[in-house]
């Protein structure tokens, strides 16, 4: 099983690479993006942040983790593209 963490996201565009700064938290068996969060609940941006990160990398599963809940099923979102 392979597992990186803080794995970088090049972008390319028009044949050009852009220096971005995008990272992957945890990128999983190159299939699998999770992105994890502390915050007091998750919005809309932080669902658009996985989404972005599923699309450049070209993967179709990610979850979005919020450890800052009670029960942790209340914290975990699955997205599929």
């Amino acid at each position: 099983m392979s597992l990186r963490r803080q794995a970088a996201l090049p972008i390319h565009y028009e044949g050009i690479q852009l220096d971005v700064n995008y990272r992957i938290d945890l990128f999983v068996e190159e299939t699998l993006v999770v992105e994890v969060k502390s915050v007091d609940r998750l919005t809309p941006l932080h669902e658009a942040q996985l989404l972005t990160y599923l699309k450049l990398s070209r993967c179709r599963l990610g979850l979005l983790m919020n450890f800052n809940v009670l029960l942790f099923k209340q914290g975990l979102r699955r997205l599929v593209l």
